[in-house]
């Protein structure tokens, strides 16, 4: 079954260049196209879709607010953020609203197409070592959450917080079992154990609270 796409952006030009590419790609379906957040939530309850590729600088609803929105449900799709901006604030408040990952609106068709196919999977893993440096230079400037998630940790084991920190250092399963000496069957079973105890949706979400908590700090180290 094909990956049904939806494409929010203000920008028809845009919208209409990621549709060509999109429509060329035999596991892939443009299903929906929204020019603002109001109109995509609109769209959304009557259209079923897999992945959306989301603008963050919209009028009327921005995708920051959008996302937030969309990903209130469990069964939500999954949010892939658009950005003209490296390192954009609105990407990183994106990412704490929910979105899977973001991608610079002028990637490489061929890396667009993997990580929609990335996030579709549910490995939510696009350009970890990117997020990180977004992570880097915002997390500080944030407000906390209000709670002590560092208290939700305690449901891993050692080796669970163990993964969850080279995860969040923007390491891959692959980079992980050989920095662990685990097999990387391994690695992902303890990934799927830490996204289900602490109810997070991909590895993104394992970022950003790897943050939040303090367990990874701002410039890579960890607490």
């Amino acid at each position: 079954m094909a990956i049904r796409v939806m494409l929010v952006d203000d920008q028809v030009l845009l919208r209409t260049g990621f549709r060509m590419v999109l429509a060329a790609q035999p596991d892939m379906e443009v299903v929906a196209e929204a020019g603002d957040g109001v109109e995509a939530l609109q769209v959304l309850r009557s259209t079923a879709v897999d992945v959306v590729l989301m603008d963050v600088r919209m009028p009327k609803l921005d995708g920051v607010e959008t996302t937030s929105r969309i990903c209130v449900d469990p069964d939500a799709p999954k949010v892939l953020i658009l950005t003209t901006f490296d390192l954009d604030e609105y990407a990183f408040s994106a990412l704490k609203a929910g979105a899977s990952g973001f991608m610079l609106k002028d990637v490489p068709p061929g890396e667009l197409l993997a990580a929609i196919r990335s996030v579709h999977s549910g490995d939510a893993v696009v350009a970890p070592s990117t997020t990180r440096r977004l992570l880097d230079r915002f997390a500080p400037m944030l407000p906390a959450t209000g709670q002590e998630p560092r208290q939700e940790l305690q449901r891993l084991t050692e080796r669970e917080r163990e993964v969850m920190v080279l995860v969040a250092q923007g390491l891959s399963n692959g980079e992980i079992a050989a920095r662990l000496v685990l097999s990387e069957a391994t690695v992902k079973t303890h990934v799927g154990r830490i996204l289900t105890k602490l109810g997070l949706r991909d590895r993104v979400q394992v970022v950003v609270l790897a943050y939040e908590t303090g367990l990874v700090r701002a410039g890579g180290g960890h607490g």
